[in-house]
């Protein structure tokens, strides 16, 4: 156990090294903090386009779905396959062409200041819940593996990234995202290639999984598992491809930056999705009883899978390699979470509201970092509060969260990119309609009463969670989204105050963005740096070839660090490279 600390210890170390190296890049405008100034190379903004649809819920709540039902948990991440395939072709770019620093600014040029404070104090509660989410189930998984206190676990790591997000804004945000996800594809990697050598195939899996891989147990309606499927897509095409969600691309240095980040972050979600649920898959092969393992978990006990097959199969010091990808994991949704908040707040409140545009950008600022603070410490309260809620799976509340609370939000705030002609009052009045929607899920179209529709008369418990997802799914998609529609009936052009606003919104979102002059030396920095880091990350995975194990398990850890340093040098060598050929270009010129 004391390797699996060290492990840790020197992966915090990593991202205290992170914030401090970024710090200075996110200290010179509000721009800087809050977006990295749209600087930003594509693999920089595709990591964290892919990371913030990961975090320790993928390795403990879907990892439970996955030990449990099979192949079904990989419906809410073909659903991210298909939307990035979208956000390719037509939204990534789009979001950052509509030039500006926070997604709220771009709500005021879509809809009108009124919706701008609107979604303002809609995103920030929603924003906080999630984050809070994600910081309790890796409270859940911490307290499993060091028998530490979840609330303890739960304050020391939201102080962790409460200081990467506070010291280095977006800046060290997106490079601690990079960072994390070298760690997690390590770690992904490493473990789905043990749990098939030790299963014996991808076909032992698909033969052996108990209750059937493709349909899983306790599923009697072939057809429920198939509309799941198809509105999971759906409800991820929304989640994705947002105005709330555009923070991802508003980083990158132009609009064929943001396509390609895009890419990026489809490609690793192909590979990824298999990935990492092969060992959950295979342990409920090799190891049936491990959902009882940690009994004082209560209905959250098969969300610590992965550790019972990390402890169980793998080489020691995995535990906490493991530990290492489920703080990257959160801390790259949670840190998002709450830069995206703060650059809402000060942009969209405190500098417009409060101080009536008056304010100096180092004011602004200093106010970003306050609103990250106090943003950091609500969200360790949310997820102490989820941490009483016993009776819910990590899955459930996570599924819970997203379509009960978080689709009625995106409704307008996807639409709105797409359908231009809507009278202004139509994006606030589908949030509440859309809240009526869910209170009616909730209320009067439980599972039971839809199924009674069909005269089916017993559920099973699966089929009551699966069921209730897909009713909230396509209650948003019919009579959210239909009111979103009908509201184009009632939009008069000439009643329109904003059309001109509106019209030069359309224009940019239409003409591609180019580098800045002087991009090129940014570039350079950010190789530099991350290679740097990197390189640092690869020696310490080389040290752990010294910790007591077979020899295929230090090879194992070998491998892995090989692999990273090739990534650090390969950025480093890019870097000189592209630093040559700047001098050359201002010599011969």
């Amino acid at each position: 156990m004391q390797y699996d600390y060290l492990v840790i210890a020197g992966y915090f170390a990593l991202m205290v090294a992170i914030s401090l190296l970024f710090k200075k890049m996110a200290s010179n405008s509000t721009s800087d903090y809050f977006r990295g100034g749209g600087k930003m190379l594509w693999w920089m903004v595709g990591a964290t386009a892919f990371m913030t649809q990961f975090s320790a819920w993928t390795f403990t709540g879907a990892a439970g779905k996955a030990f449990n039902d099979g192949f079904a948990v990989l419906a809410v991440f073909i659903g991210n396959m298909v939307a990035y395939v979208f956000a390719i072709l037509y939204f990534a770019r789009r979001f950052r062409q509509m030039r500006v620093d926070t997604p709220t600014e771009g709500v005021k040029r879509r809809f009108g200041s009124v919706n701008e404070q609107f979604f303002t104090w809609v995103i920030i509660p929603l924003s906080v819940i999630n984050a809070g989410v994600w910081l309790n189930g890796l409270g859940v998984f911490a307290s499993a593996v060091f028998n530490a206190d979840i609330i303890t676990t739960i304050y020391v790591t939201g102080a962790a990234v409460l200081v990467i997000s506070l010291l280095s804004g977006a800046w060290g945000v997106v490079a601690s995202d990079f960072i994390q996800t070298l760690v997690v594809a390590v770690i992904s990697i490493a473990c789905a290639g043990v749990a098939l050598y030790f299963v014996g195939g991808p076909s032992e899996i698909i033969n052996e999984f108990p209750g059937g891989f493709i349909m899983g147990p306790d599923m009697n309606y072939p057809l429920l598992l198939v509309c799941t499927f198809i509105f999971f897509v759906v409800k991820q095409l929304q989640s994705i491809n947002n105005m709330q969600e555009s923070y991802r691309f508003l980083n990158a240095k132009d609009s064929k930056n943001a396509t390609k980040a895009a890419a990026m972050a489809l490609v690793m979600m192909v590979f990824g999705a298999i990935i990492w649920f092969i060992p959950p898959w295979a342990s409920a092969i090799l190891y049936p009883e491990a959902a009882s393992a940690y009994p004082e978990l209560g209905a959250k006990a098969s969300d610590a899978v992965y550790l019972v097959f990390a402890r169980e199969t793998m080489p020691i010091g995995t535990v906490g390699l493991l530990m290492a990808g489920l703080f990257a994991a959160t801390m790259s949704s949670m840190d998002s979470a709450l830069n995206r908040n703060s650059g809402i707040f000060v942009r969209s409140f405190y500098s417009n509201i409060v101080r009536k545009g008056q304010a100096s950008d180092r004011e602004l600022l200093r106010a970003g970092q306050i609103a990250c603070l106090v943003n950091g410490i609500l969200v360790i309260l949310m997820a102490q509060f989820f941490n009483s809620l016993k009776h819910l799976s990590l899955f459930d509340l996570m599924m819970q969260v997203a379509t009960l609370l978080q689709s009625p939000i995106l409704v307008p705030l996807f639409l709105g990119i797409v359908i231009r002609k809507t009278p202004k009052w139509a994006p606030w009045a589908t949030v509440v309609v859309g809240m009526l929607v869910s209170w009616s899920v909730v209320k009067v179209f439980t599972p039971h009463f839809v199924a009674g529709w069909f005269g089916i008369e017993e559920l099973t418990g699966r089929e009551v969670g699966e069921m209730r997802t897909m009713i909230t799914i396509a209650a948003h998609l019919i009579f959210t989204a239909g009111f979103f529609c009908l509201t184009t009936l009632f939009y008069k052009e000439e009643n329109d105050p904003y059309i001109e606003t509106t019209k030069e919104f359309f224009e940019d979102l239409e003409t591609e963005c180019v580098s800045e002059e002087g991009q090129d030396i940014v570039d350079c920095m950010q190789r530099a740096k991350l290679g740097t880091l990197v390189i640092y990350m690869a020696a310490g995975l080389t040290l752990m070839v010294l910790i007591p194990n077979p020899l295929w398990g230090r090879l194992l850890f070998l491998g892995c660090a090989a692999v990273i340093f090739a990534v650090g040098y390969g950025l480093k060598r890019s870097a000189q490279l592209n630093q040559s050929s700047q001098q050359v270009t201002v010599s011969s010129s």
